[in-house]
């Protein structure tokens, strides 16, 4: 019984599992409460998702331009893809920082100093002519502004929802998909009738005021669940399950990083024009935004645990039935769509399987670990694609292909054995 004690928050899912009444150390004193001013933070977080992550899943739109253009002689193709991989990696390495800030200062104080990163970093990437510049100002500051906003918000859904916590998260997450598609057609016609340096501005502008209007209504639970939010929780390290989980982010991540900045440029790879390669990233998002409230409605009803595998193998899946065999636009827009819904698969699910794996109350310090564990995949990625391509190919991109998938199918792998861990807990305990 001892062991069953000391594992009860891991194996607890609070969706599908009751409690023992008197067990209150690990778990909120307060259930959730399923909606009420929970609604209003889904909506503020669907504002941080669109007006970070969105903006930034539209980076390929830039880094096609960029690749093209020639507009800074003294960069190569490694530089672009390491500015685009900084919008994740500085993310993530903020992420202890972000947590003591928060746990410190509280949430909207954090996510004020992200407002003001992020549109500065787009505000001052326009006025660059270096790539130095760039690497500083969108890679940087930018990178620094999205996880300042992102991070803070992340643990409230859940501390809002119970039985529809999947929801909730797939709805949030699915602001992306929003904010993907509108900047990538927007993004691409700015720059074409108002150039480059305007399409930054702008871009900065628009994102000051919504992540700024997202951080004035977004509120937490925290004085309800009392969460131990550290920074870098070195305890949480020693459990199977919890490096089981990070081991899915880390490798997770290779693919979907590569898949997310590569499409742009593979589209033109393929003889499309430049119109159709950014209509490419518009349908991605858009899949995005239409699939994962879906998907979020299955992991409340079923395991999330399953769901969260499954999907991680249909994306391994569908980059080698849907984007090896790809060489017409029509056939990159189907990729592009059924991709949307489910490439993401660990931003939609990450907060609910923490909970899954670490109870409510770890969430935020599990978290920060899972925001560290990527910053090298999301760093590297799309470096390591570019240096598999093979310029002048006629299957320039047959080796990113490969290499997405690949990293989405041994992803799955490690779920399938998080899977097995969990239900054997549960039946010892049980």
């Amino acid at each position: 019984m001892e062991e069953c004690d000391d594992k009860s928050t891991a194996i607890a899912t609070i969706a599908d599992i009751d409690l023992p009444r008197g067990r209150q150390d690990d778990e909120i004193v307060t259930p959730p409460p399923d909606g009420g001013y929970g609604w209003v933070c889904v909506a503020a977080c669907f504002a941080v998702n669109c007006f970070s992550w969105g903006i930034v899943a539209s980076y390929g739109v830039y880094l096609s331009h960029y690749l093209n253009s020639g507009i800074y002689p003294e960069a190569s193709s490694i530089d672009f893809a390491l500015i685009g991989g900084f919008n994740f990696s500085m993310a993530m390495l903020a992420a202890p920082l972000v947590t003591f800030l928060t746990r410190k200062f509280g949430i909207r104080f954090t996510m004020t100093i992200g407002v003001i990163l992020l549109s500065g970093g787009f505000i001052a990437a326009s006025f660059a002519n270096r790539v130095w510049h760039l690497y500083l100002t969108q890679g940087l500051l930018v990178g620094l502004g999205v996880g300042f906003n992102y991070i803070p918000s992340m643990a409230v859904l859940s501390q809002w929802f119970e039985k529809k916590r999947s929801l909730a998260n797939g709805i949030s997450s699915g602001g992306s998909g929003i904010g993907g598609a509108v900047f990538s057609w927007a993004t691409q016609a700015m720059i074409d009738r108002l150039g480059l340096a305007w399409a930054l501005r702008v871009t900065g502008i628009i994102t000051f005021v919504g992540n700024m209007t997202a951080a004035i209504l977004m509120r937490d639970r925290n004085h309800h669940i009392r969460p131990t939010q550290f920074a870098f929780d070195t305890r949480l390290l020693r459990r199977y399950d919890v490096l089981l989980l990070l081991s899915w982010a880390i490798i997770s991540m290779l693919g979907y990083i590569t898949i997310l900045f590569s499409l742009p440029d593979f589209a033109m790879s393929i003889g499309l024009s430049r119109a159709q390669a950014t209509d490419i990233v518009g349908f991605l998002n858009i899949g995005t935004a239409v699939g994962r409230p879906i998907i979020g409605i299955w992991s409340d009803r079923y395991s999330r645990i399953d769901v969260a595998g499954l999907l991680t193998l249909l994306c391994g899946l569908c980059c080698f039935a849907f984007w090896l065999p790809a060489t017409s636009y029509g056939l990159t827009v189907f990729f592009a769509l059924i991709i949307g819904g489910i490439v993401g698969v660990f931003w939609m699910t990450i907060g609910p399987l923490c909970v899954e794996v670490a109870g409510l109350k770890e969430l935020q310090s599990l978290l920060s670990l899972a925001w560290t564990s990527i910053i090298l995949p999301t760093t590297f990625s799309e470096v390591i694609a570019l240096k598999l391509r093979r310029p002048g190919s006629s299957r320039e991109y047959l080796y990113p292909q490969i290499f997405a998938g690949l990293s989405y199918i041994v992803a799955s792998l490690f779920v399938l054995e998080l899977r097995r861990v969990k239900r054997r807990d549960r039946q010892k305990c049980g």
